[in-house]
């Protein structure tokens, strides 16, 4: 079966999330979601609108997998969101993240996260190659539209953001 794979070009408003950082396997970033919906919940911030996003900053065939950085994070609704990252500071588990704005790529996934891995190879070795565009020299985000805790892996959907130079 052929997947069909559309990319959309999208301008991107910068943005800040609240995020926590995590080193290691790409596959593993759940439990930085989980420590970081653990602090939301401590502080009474979990919010039916709030959008889930991951930073991934390493190519995962260039850097060993144990040294892969990213962030998982949330952005919470406007002025939730600049409120929470006044009093959240630095030098916490959770920190501000901001994500540059800009021109994207813009791949919608459809199915489990195992299979990430061939959507960013067709972005990155195909898609990329043949659109004459360059990627901008900074990180790629994913944003969650629904979540691993309410949908089935086949029915996953991510939008994966490749920011473009």
């Amino acid at each position: 079966m052929t997947m069909i794979r559309e990319v959309v070009i999208r301008c991107v408003e910068p943005m800040e999330i609240l995020s926590v950082d995590h080193v290691g396997p790409y596959m593993q970033i759940g439990r930085a979601f989980d420590a970081l919906f653990g602090w939301l919940a401590k502080h009474d911030l979990l919010e039916a609108q709030m959008r889930m996003i991951g930073v991934y900053f390493d190519d995962p065939g260039v850097v060993e997998e144990k040294a892969l950085r990213s962030k998982a994070g949330v952005l919470l609704p406007g002025p939730v969101m600049a409120e929470v990252a006044s009093a959240v500071g630095t030098g916490g588990e959770v920190s501000v993240t901001r994500i540059r704005g800009g021109e994207y790529a813009v791949l919608r996934q459809v199915g489990p996260y195992s299979d990430m891995r061939a959507a960013y190879e067709w972005l990155y070795g195909i898609w990329l190659v043949q659109s004459g565009r360059e990627a901008a020299d900074a990180p790629v985000f994913e944003e969650y539209v629904n979540s691993p805790k309410e949908t089935a892996p086949a029915e996953l959907v991510t939008e994966i953001g490749l920011p473009l130079g």
